[in-house]
């Protein structure tokens, strides 16, 4: 009887080895799994083991690559500030509001996906916590506020306009947590808010910020009847055009 081959049945021995993750692209791994752990939960609730975990790497490893948990979530950080500051940026073409909607709309889907990282980091108290942290989230604000005024078109802002800008980033960061914690509108709503408010501190600003007044005026020119601009001042104008207000207003305009 003659003897049977052996089938080449494929054996895990004989499987194409897994690659071995260079240097860079095993830190840029292991900030990214980190990333998304402190987007999903709170800095403090996130271990090197979970890290680790995640990462398909060793306890050891991690800490070959940093010292601590800290430092990675420090360089996580500066990550996701990049990411979010990118998100203000918007070609400088078309309405001013609605350039600014779709700033909105990429700012608070990044707010939405990393809800518990975001809302530990700017209610403050984290274990966590460090000047370096603190610088990240300054930077981001920064670029907010640059990007904002680019798109305004003022390259010499008077301190009553930066006033107005700072405020209304903070307003967003504060209206997000807000928003995060029982989600009451959807996320459209508080991103046609958060537009129209900052359309209307710029109305604000405008009567003691004679440049900012001409240019609004070229701003409104360019928006549609259909956009957030043209809906905020309807708003307004059935708001104060109400019979319990028509009449108290008129005599203060006296």
């Amino acid at each position: 009887m003659a003897s049977r081959t052996p089938s080449a049945t494929p054996r895990a021995a004989e499987r194409a080895p897994r690659r071995r993750l260079s240097v860079d692209e095993r830190r840029e791994q292991l900030i990214a799994v980190a990333l998304q752990l402190f987007s999903d939960r709170a800095p403090e609730d996130v271990s090197i083991d979970d890290i680790a975990a995640a990462a398909g790497a060793s306890r050891p490893l991690v800490y070959h690559y940093f010292p601590g948990k800290q430092a990675l979530y420090e360089e996580a950080l500066r990550r996701a500030g990049r990411e979010l500051a990118g998100r203000f940026e918007e070609p400088g073409e078309g309405p001013l509001s609605e350039r600014l909607l779709r700033v909105m709309g990429r700012y608070l889907d990044f707010v939405e996906s990393h809800a518990a990282g975001f809302t530990a980091l700017l209610r403050g108290g984290s274990v966590t916590a460090s000047p370096d942290a603190d610088a990240v989230i300054d930077q981001v604000r920064r670029a907010a506020q640059q990007q904002i005024l680019l798109h305004l078109g003022v390259p010499d802002p008077s301190p009553s306009l930066r006033r107005t800008v700072r405020a209304w980033i903070a307003n967003a960061e504060i209206s997000s947590l807000d928003w995060l914690a029982d989600k009451p509108v959807p996320v459209e709503t508080l991103q046609l808010q958060l537009v129209q408010e900052l359309v209307a501190a710029l109305a604000v600003a405008a009567t003691r910020d004679p440049e900012l007044a001409a240019l609004l005026g070229g701003f409104f020119a360019t928006e549609e009847p259909d956009g957030p601009t043209a809906l905020l001042l309807r708003d307004l104008l059935a708001t104060f055009t109400a019979p319990e207000l028509a009449a108290p207003l008129l005599r203060l305009t006296r």
